[in-house]
């Protein structure tokens, strides 16, 4: 069995690949060192692809994971999507086309994690994933265009509008169409853990503080303090404050979590899903997010509200009612399930309103000198399914830094 400490990624292009043995990279200390702002499941994976990279790292952030005080990270829906996910909200045809690319870097790398380190290790498991519509797709372009785009690409992938009936899914839930494919599924407790223990064992520094402000503005004094010579500036909904972006928003989440045992229904060992359908208006309740997260954890959900920055919903709120309810036409005696010990999250999805940014701070400093800042925020819902993609392109902006490229501006803003 390979040890986790000998599996590290390397930059081949704009892929970022896993490997496992001696890393070429550790054969001397790095004289650079890289600050993270930011300890959720996009620092956490820059810092990863950093170290591997032979940086010193060093991430700040307020909070880490912990089965205590779960951060946004942990409350992922995390199924592996290819975009735009059942709960996102990018539709933008620029982050559309970066995040495919993206998303495959990430579903590669966590394929060969998988085979190489044991589950009980990573949290990562392969699933089948069910996709549910109610229309025919080839009457909703949209659709058919993405699922022909998954055929291309995936392991597994199946058209088949008879999955609705092999699931025994309720007729009142008016589905007529599916198709499914092999995805990774996260446990984002384990994941997360095993992350933060990653970034450690291979000399990553973690310090525990809130920066607060525009980086650009305390810049050089940040730099001065962690003695690093660049920021990757990884905030999520905070990048509305770090990176003085008006356009970062919150789109609001929750998930009921119920024991998946085979007790009180069939155990669910595919995720079953229904996408938002926009031609019922972009206010309705239609999604559908059923996932087992683990071997005894069956996730629920199906909430996105936009622009929404309260955490005050509970398992008995009308809108998680509703989503229950949704969920429940899915799979026979899902309404009698036996809740799990932690019933109900809730968290905000750190959203862009035009597109995910991994991109060089544009603005001057201060004194008129060119920022050394990197920014990757606003993945929303796709953070771990576009973790390792925007890992690898924060490499490249890196290297273009290093080597005083002149800053272009590029077509993901």
């Amino acid at each position: 069995m390979v040890p986790s400490s000998q599996v590290y990624l390397t930059r081949e292009g704009t892929e970022l690949l896993l490997n496992y043995g001696q890393n070429p990279n550790h054969t001397q200390p790095s004289a650079s060192r890289i600050l993270v702002v930011g300890g959720g499941v996009t620092g956490l994976t820059t810092a990863w692809a950093l170290l591997d990279a032979g940086y010193a790292v060093t991430v700040v952030s307020e909070k880490w994971a912990s089965l205590e005080d779960r951060i946004t990270s942990q409350i992922a829906g995390a199924l592996w999507e290819w975009p735009p996910a059942v709960c996102g909200k990018h539709t933008n045809l620029i982050s559309l086309d970066n995040s495919k690319r993206w998303c495959m870097t990430t579903y590669r790398a966590m394929d060969k994690l998988m085979h190489t380190l044991p589950v009980q290790e990573h949290g990562i498991r392969m699933r089948m994933a069910n996709f549910f519509f109610q229309e025919r797709l080839e009457n909703m372009p949209g659709q058919l265009e993405k699922m022909n785009e998954i055929a291309a690409v995936k392991d597994g992938f199946k058209h088949d509008p008879t999955l609705v009936k092999t699931h025994a899914v309720n007729q009142e839930a008016g589905v007529v169409d599916s198709y499914r494919h092999l995805a990774p599924v996260i446990d984002t407790d384990q994941y997360m853990d095993w992350l933060k223990n990653t970034v450690v064992s291979k000399g990553g520094r973690l310090v525990t503080t809130r920066v607060h402000g525009d980086l650009l503005q305390q810049e050089d004094r940040l730099l001065a303090k962690y003695g690093a010579q660049v920021i990757i500036n990884a905030t999520g909904l905070s990048a509305y404050e770090t990176a003085a972006d008006k356009s970062v928003v919150p789109l609001r989440g929750a998930l009921v979590r119920v024991i998946n045992d085979g007790k009180k229904f069939p155990i669910v060992k595919e995720a079953l899903c229904v996408s938002h359908d926009d031609t019922h208006g972009a206010e309705a309740e239609d999604i559908v997010f059923i996932v087992p997260r683990n071997d005894r954890t069956l996730i629920l959900g199906g909430l996105v509200q936009p622009y929404v920055h309260t955490l005050d919903l509970t398992i008995d709120s009308p809108e998680i009612i509703r989503m229950r309810e949704r969920c429940n036409k899915f799979v026979p005696g899902l309404e009698n399930a036996e809740l799990d010990p932690v019933p109900f999250v809730q968290g905000l999805r750190p959203f862009r309103d035009t597109n995910v940014r991994v991109d060089r701070e544009q603005r001057l400093k201060p004194n008129g000198t060119t920022s050394r800042i990197i920014h990757s925020y606003g993945q929303g819902g796709s953070g771990f399914t576009l973790s390792l993609g925007c890992a690898a392109d924060v490499l490249t902006l890196l290297t273009e830094l290093e080597k005083q490229v002149p800053y272009i501006e590029r077509a993901n803003l």
